[in-house]
């Protein structure tokens, strides 16, 4: 059915009004502008008339437009107001009107994506191999010693390496750093180096270690038959022990030969027998028929009367935990240097709560009522129940039907409470010193306000390197995403600018079920600002880890060609996971540019 005069004189207003409002800001936008640099100055004034089109709900004018045929701007962010004004031109003509954009300043359309790749490019370099969207890959430790680990990463497509601040100190990334310059110059590649300063840690704190015992199980075979457990005797000056090794005194171990049986009594009492089959200068190996668990101080008596019977040596505690179900109830305190384990009554119900430390303690006084809060990634869901000045009170809303550990050194995610906690630590201050020095990004864990930003710019500003190293802002909270406009338009005083989207810490955040519209919401207004977005957390972990990836993976990054740069976290998979990201990205880009799917043609 042809649209009426009507319809094209109310869609016709509606336009106009709207871009009457979002013109009508530009005084307020030039102020807050005023301190960008130059190289961002259209950009910030798109992003702020972006923030005031989606200050309205416009759904009703869309839907007007798609009957008529017309762009509905759901793309149209890196180019708003001259969208808007293209779109109002158009309607005019189709009711014979002459369309009067009076001295209206704005970018044209096109003119955004131009923008966005322009600083992309200057961010990250000249893209290679035909491929808009970069790839960066997290370095392991490793790193710094295997050469052809990292130039592996190189040739199979790595664009930028991300070194994290919160690991290793400045001998292991300086050795990883070289290596990569290396294996970039044997490669005739760019590698942009990204360092990540940690930012401030909210965990629990410390959970006293708990018997010195190890337990040393059966092996099962192939076909799951149970097999036999393996000892491994070591020398009791081996400061790290693995899984089956027991220290002992180094000249009574190598007073032991293969055929040897040793008697002893475990931890619960029972007789046990194992037997010596292999010796080596550095251990011996014995088999035991049955699973066996030893502490320090068992006492271990060979067959042999000339072989003088010996403990085993120092084992370290058992890592403690406070085992926490629905209903339960948790002390968290400001000043508890070590965790307190609940106390249960003969049937097993819990008499008083366990209780436990956190980091940084002046988070305990920011605590309210009713706060939602999470532990350890959100396996543990909880929420404050009671204050105190020094403690708060968790009622457990979520947890494993068998109970969930809560061990020391644990995330806490508090998503709607302000914790006062500014994005910057000293030691971000001390580790952006040989960042300043060594690196072409540095990445912002944790900024929530404009505040954080201007810190580190002045940070930045005091070793000159402001306009020099490329600054990313990790959003992972949701008071980064909320004060997202202000972050941008503060951060655009600096030459080089990211976003990334850290979708692990900031799903915990706003919750899964919103997830998909925040994560929406970042790539729209970066897009707006013309700012390259890095899409991470957990992008094909499966492949990268265990050398498959699942299903779930591969539409995963099938959506991240709608950022500029993907992120691969460390695996022993890693080479398999970059040479596939690249492959499936320089497909995915033949029929995508950025959200807008191109239409090739089909090949049957």
């Amino acid at each position: 059915m042809p649209a009426t005069q009507e319809q094209f004189e109310d869609l016709a207003n509606q336009l106009k009004e709207v871009i009457h409002m979002i013109q009508g800001q530009d005084v307020e936008i030039l102020n807050k502008t005023s301190d960008v640099c130059p190289r961002y100055s259209n950009s910030a004034q798109n992003l702020m008339h972006y923030a005031a089109f989606r200050s309205l709900d416009v759904r009703g004018m869309q839907k007007s437009l798609k009957q008529l045929g017309l762009t509905r701007l759901a793309n149209a962010e890196g180019n708003i107001l001259g969208s808007l004004a293209n779109l109002k031109s158009m309607v005019d003509k189709l009711r014979s009107e002459p369309s009067d954009d009076g001295d209206a300043k704005y970018l044209s359309i096109g003119e955004g994506k131009k923008l966005l790749r322009k600083h992309t490019d200057k961010f990250f370099g000249e893209p290679t191999k035909g491929r808009r969207v970069r790839i960066m890959v997290t370095q392991p430790s490793e790193a710094a010693t295997d050469y052809d680990l990292v130039l592996g990463m190189v040739k199979n497509g790595m664009d930028c390496a991300r070194i994290n601040c919160a690991h290793d100190g400045p001998k292991v990334w300086k050795s990883i750093i070289d290596n990569i310059r290396k294996a970039e110059n044997e490669c005739s590649a760019t590698v942009k180096i990204a360092m990540d300063l940690a930012g401030p840690k909210i965990r629990t704190g410390v959970i006293g270690e708990g018997s010195k015992i190890k337990r040393i199980k059966c092996q099962k075979s192939a076909h799951g038959e149970k097999g036999m457990a393996f000892i491994k005797l070591v020398a009791d000056d081996d400061i790290t022990l693995k899984s089956n090794e027991i220290p002992v005194n180094k000249q009574w171990m190598e007073s032991l030969r293969v055929g040897d049986d040793i008697k002893l009594k475990d931890v619960r009492g029972r007789s046990r027998k194992i037997k010596v089959v292999q010796t080596d200068k550095d251990y011996v190996l014995l088999l035991s028929p049955k699973s066996i668990t030893l502490e320090t101080g068992t006492l271990l008596k060979p067959s042999r009367k000339k072989i003088r019977p010996t403990t085993v040596g120092e084992l370290p505690g058992m890592e403690q935990f406070v085992m926490l179900r629905e209903g339960d109830f948790l002390l968290v305190g400001s000043n508890w240097d070590q965790a307190v384990l609940p106390l249960f009554d003969k049937e097993g119900n819990v008499k008083e709560p366990g209780r436990i430390g956190c980091s940084p303690p002046e988070m305990v006084q920011r605590m309210q009522v009713g706060a939602p809060i999470l532990f350890d990634d959100g396996k543990i869901e909880g929420i404050v129940v009671e204050t105190h000045p020094e403690w708060f009170k968790v009622k457990i809303t979520r947890a494993d039907t068998k109970g969930s550990k809560l061990k020391s050194e644990k995330g806490i995610n508090v998503p709607t409470t302000d914790l006062g906690i500014s994005g910057l630590t000293e030691k971000d201050k001390e580790d952006l010193k040989f960042v300043a020095r060594h690196a072409d990004i540095v990445n912002f864990s944790f900024v929530n306000t404009e505040e954080d930003v201007r810190e580190l710019l002045q940070e930045m500003e005091k070793h000159g390197v402001k306009d020099s190293l490329g600054l990313i802002l990790k959003i992972e909270t949701q008071m980064a995403y909320k004060n997202l406009v202000g972050i941008l338009v503060t951060a655009m005083q600096a030459k080089k600018i990211g976003v990334m989207i850290a979708r692990g810490d900031l799903a915990l955040e706003v919750g899964w079920k919103n997830m998909a519209m925040v994560q929406e919401g970042i790539l729209s207004f970066c897009s707006a600002a013309h700012i390259p977005v890095v899409w991470a957390t957990q992008v094909l972990e499966s492949l990268a880890k265990k050398g498959m990836p699942s299903r779930s993976e591969i539409t995963d990054i099938t959506s991240s060609v709608q950022a500029e740069c993907v992120m691969l976290n460390k695996g022993p998979h890693i080479h398999k996971a970059i040479s596939f990201l690249d492959e499936v990205l320089v497909n995915m880009e033949s029929s995508h540019d950025k959200r807008e799917v191109m239409l090739p043609k089909m090949e049957w």
